[in-house]
């Protein structure tokens, strides 16, 4: 009996530290009480079912939404961007710039001098890039790009001008990172041979790939390659989505065209810009027309010169310009035999005067006192 009551008390607290018990669920109507008589049987113990799902209370669950793009990214165009060694602050923020508008692209270190631009072609392949942009400085002025499809080609060499980047200009636009810009040509690029080469050539290698794993799914930027004075123009604008007007981001940069080449740097050459000039050919130009300004100004004051001497007439003697002359009278020489008399040096002549003075004033008491 007392083992009972602790029983009972047990089940009505808290568990002790055991495992809890099952709950039955109430007999039914035909079914005999637990406590019936000897010749009844119990209804076995059932097992407490879980309600249905239309019926159960929805637990807060935070859930990742999928991605806005679930496409297969086909196109892996891979750009590999970097310089060779002795460029200076602005090609390296341009440089920089350019890998930050082109999510595709990937860096490597710089190259040396002295190694031949054929082996751009195997650090491509090492890091599994099908296309590159290589920035080529000499003289520590003179700034080449060559934009290049490896290992097949073609390759083409620009010189760069004017190169402002983004912390330059400091312009009001702005864009997404990662989003996949609008590429807009001139037409002249689909008149001309060579610019319907470079066309396709700046659509594979500024052209983001769609579904890249690290672009964004938006076009909010467009580049722009404009043909204008034999050069080609590069821009980068903003387009905001109330009117569709364009706000200039940056960098900017003019591409002058060398040479387009039929081998990934290098092999036989395909066009060649004839209104190209050398970087070196335009200073010498410079220094020619700075040397002609100095020899005209020199010839200007020569012919000047000469017509001063020029001018000048010159007057034929009159005779009778001696007539009215009349002769000095000659002096005889005198020689002096004796020495002249030296006169005293006087170092002070105030202070002479003053000690006259003295004495005079002395001379003038005493006469008074007597």
């Amino acid at each position: 009996m007392a083992w009972g009551q602790m029983a009972a008390k047990r089940q009505r607290g808290a568990p002790a530290g055991g495992k809890a018990k099952r709950a039955r669920s109430a007999p039914s109507a035909g079914e005999a009480a637990p406590g019936g008589g000897p010749g009844e049987r119990s209804a076995p113990p059932q097992e407490y079912r879980i309600p249905p799902q239309e019926n159960r209370i929805p637990p807060q669950e935070y859930r990742i939404p999928p991605p806005v793009s679930q496409g297969k990214w086909k196109n892996k165009e891979r750009v590999l961007i970097f310089s060779s060694r002795g460029i200076n602050f602005r090609t390296r923020h341009l440089m920089q710039d350019l890998r930050t508008l082109m999510p595709h692209s990937k860096a490597d270190t710089k190259m040396d001098r002295k190694d031949q631009l054929f082996v751009i072609n195997e650090v491509c392949e090492m890091k599994n890039c099908n296309k590159c942009i290589f920035f080529e400085a000499k003289k520590k002025q003179d700034l080449y790009m060559w934009l290049s499809n490896t290992p097949q080609g073609p390759s083409a060499k620009f010189l760069v001008q004017n190169v402002h980047t983004l912390a330059e200009l400091k312009m009001t636009g702005n864009c997404l990172r990662g989003s996949r810009p609008l590429l807009s040509f001139d037409p002249l690029f689909d008149r001309e041979p060579h610019y319907a080469l470079l066309k396709e050539l700046f659509i594979q290698i500024f052209g983001t790939p769609q579904y890249h794993p690290k672009s964004q799914p938006f076009v909010d930027h467009v580049f722009t390659f404009t043909v204008t004075d034999e050069r080609i123009w590069f821009r980068n604008y903003q387009i905001i989505e109330e009117d569709a007007s364009l706000v200039e981001i940056g960098p900017r940069f003019v591409l002058n065209l060398i040479k387009i080449f039929q081998g990934s740097f290098g092999g036989p050459t395909l066009y060649e810009n004839p209104h190209y000039q050398s970087p070196n050919m335009h200073r010498r130009l410079v220094r020619l027309s700075v040397a002609a300004k100095f020899r005209e100004k020199q010839q200007v004051k020569e012919v000047q010169m000469i017509k001063k001497k020029g001018t000048k007439v010159l007057v034929e003697e009159d005779p009778t310009e001696v007539v009215f002359e009349t002769p000095a009278e000659e002096k005889p020489v005198e020689i002096q035999l004796v020495k002249p008399e030296s006169k005293p040096i006087v170092k002070d002549k105030k202070k002479l005067r003053k000690i006259q003075r003295k004495k005079q004033k002395k001379l003038f008491r005493t006469e008074g006192s007597a």
